[in-house]
């Protein structure tokens, strides 16, 4: 059984191994995948970027991800809770993170499903607390962060990349106190 997330003008559901095929080209994108790489994807990056996804979600750690467009079916990107391993030192928690095609950006997509998700997140996963990470030169993820509510915890640096990085954090909480927007 697939699971949902609808917003107004997104559909976030689990991935198939069917979605590869539209992955690609938004993934091999150089600015989609700037921070913290600096190019775009090849297509074996991608399909072991899915298969990876999909193990996750089919073992319970991860929400549903695949990003559509609500009235075309179009695959966008992701909007994505799961644990962010490749930095030990917030372990364990959940992060939240997002990855659009770039001619989807600037139009509110990334911060309408994101607060989905922070609200499946902590409903349906009774999470206590999600955090994001950011590169500062990332100026656009940092204000999606702050539009959601997310407050400031911390800088520390890249595990690989050697970066310097931005926490942020929400708790339940704070979720539950904020006002709707």
């Amino acid at each position: 059984m697939t699971r949902e997330v609808l917003t107004a003008r997104l559909r976030i559901r689990d991935w198939t191994p069917n979605d590869l095929e539209a992955l690609v080209p938004i993934f091999a994108k150089p600015e989609v995948w700037r921070f913290p790489f600096g190019r775009g994807l090849r297509a074996e990056e991608t399909e072991t970027y899915l298969r990876r996804k999909i193990s996750a979600q089919d073992a319970g750690t991860a929400s549903p991800s695949a990003v559509e467009e609500r009235s075309t079916g179009r695959i966008l990107g992701y909007v994505a809770l799961s644990p962010p391993d490749w930095l030990p030192e917030v372990m364990p928690s959940f992060e939240i993170g997002w990855r659009l095609d770039p001619p989807f950006w600037g139009k509110g997509l990334a911060t309408e499903g994101a607060r989905a998700l922070l609200a499946y997140g902590f409903e349906q996963m009774s999470l206590t607390e999600i955090l994001s990470i950011y590169e500062p030169d990332n100026v656009a993820s940092g204000r999606v962060m702050q539009r959601l509510g997310m407050r400031f915890d911390r800088e520390t640096r890249h595990p690989y990349f050697d970066r310097l990085l931005y926490i942020y954090r929400l708790s339940s909480a704070e979720w539950e106190g904020a006002e709707p927007k």
